[in-house]
């Protein structure tokens, strides 16, 4: 693919590669589009085309896993019958996995890695939505969490608490905010229904299904 008003390479140089390239191939002129295809226009229709030609020659996988949910439910299921799963919701599918140093094959995140996800997502949509309601000038959110399973190792304030575990929850805010806006902020993340939801010591009800 090239443009003819590419001022970044010249045509000529697209003609080399396309003279040097193996069949199958094809040339495609992407008129009026800029190097970098920055015209969100041009770069899907790029992206179309290569994913159209492609298909022919990608042997793509016609079993491909799917799982037919009710919106708000969560289907989990063994993949290689090791440690890697299916996850699935109504929407989307991904995989959960361990890392190789403990035999996994590391396709995906681990199930802390989801449990951290989890809440951090629902933090910075939660600010998010606060900030866009009153109208605050945040700019950004970052929200970085580590889990830690032996929190007296390094609790300030061990003799305050008697949990072994703790999740640490870093949040950068970018914006023209005041002290006190940033301090509302770090009170509404605790908000989060996620945070709630680790709180309240949930009862989690298991039963076997025939």
């Amino acid at each position: 693919m090239h443009s003819p008003i590419d001022a970044t390479v010249n045509i000529s140089e697209a003609e080399k590669i396309y003279a040097a390239a193996k069949h199958p191939k094809s040339f495609i002129s992407l008129d009026n589009a800029d190097h970098l295809l920055t015209n969100k226009d041009d770069a899907d229709y790029a992206a179309d085309v290569i994913a159209s030609w492609a298909k022919r020659y990608v042997n793509f996988d016609k079993n491909q896993y799917s799982a037919k949910l009710s919106s708000g439910n969560v289907l989990v299921e063994e993949k290689d019958h090791v440690f890697t799963q299916h996850v699935s919701t109504k929407d989307h599918t991904w995989l959960a996995d361990e890392p190789l140093s403990v035999g996994g094959n590391n396709l995906g995140p681990d199930p802390y890695h989801h449990l951290l996800a989890g809440l951090g997502t629902c933090t910075a949509m939660t600010l998010r939505m606060y900030a866009s309601r009153k109208n605050l000038p945040l700019e950004h959110v970052k929200v970085e969490l580590d889990h830690t399973r032996d929190y007296h190792a390094d609790c300030d304030n061990c003799e305050q608490t008697d949990k072994l575990e703790a999740i640490t929850r870093k949040i950068t805010l970018l914006g023209d905010l005041s002290d006190a806006q940033r301090q509302r902020l770090l009170e509404i993340a605790d908000k989060c229904p996620v945070h709630k939801t680790l709180h309240n010591n949930p009862l989690i009800v298991s039963e076997l299904v025939d």
